[in-house]
């Protein structure tokens, strides 16, 4: 085998076609920089529908609040119901329990003991199937206008 000299007296070494003399060879990163990437990406995606699914249930508690307060007001509108037929006439005590339909709801109010001091129980049901109570203990009037006197009041119990 011959040695080839350059023309300033160092070896010529033996390269493959294409390759340039006297250039250091490429190292290669074997796609160490592709896996970083893909890692990356990963990641983030994950960040991200992590990040989607606390929105999703806050959303959901939101509106769960809300279903739950439109039931508290539906029960509270059957209770001023209540209130405002006894007002009216004192003796209508007997025909409760009544259901009225309200602000896409119901309401169903019941009377528990007797006059004067009768316990007003109000249920009331949201469009979303919530429901909340609200129990009123009065004393009415002996006159009319029937005037209410709200001894007790209990909300959810």
């Amino acid at each position: 085998m011959k040695v080839r000299f350059r023309n300033n007296g160092s070896p010529v070494r033996n390269c493959k076609a294409g390759e340039n003399v006297g250039q250091k060879p490429k190292i290669s990163n074997g796609g160490s920089a592709l896996l970083i990437t893909i890692f990356v990406v990963a990641l983030l995606a994950a960040l991200v529908m992590g990040m989607l699914q606390l929105n999703t249930e806050e959303i959901q508690v939101m509106r769960n609040q809300i279903y739950a307060a439109e039931a508290l007001a539906t029960a509270e509108a059957g209770l001023n119901d209540a209130f405002a037929r006894i007002r009216e006439d004192s003796s209508c005590i007997s025909g409760f329990p009544f259901t009225e339909s309200f602000n896409s709801g119901s309401y169903t109010v019941t009377a528990e003991g007797s006059l004067p001091d009768p316990n007003i129980v109000s249920t009331g049901t949201s469009s979303q199937a919530f429901v909340a109570r609200v129990q009123a203990d009065i004393t009415v009037g002996s006159d009319s206008p029937y005037i209410i006197r709200i001894d007790n009041l209990r909300v959810n119990e």
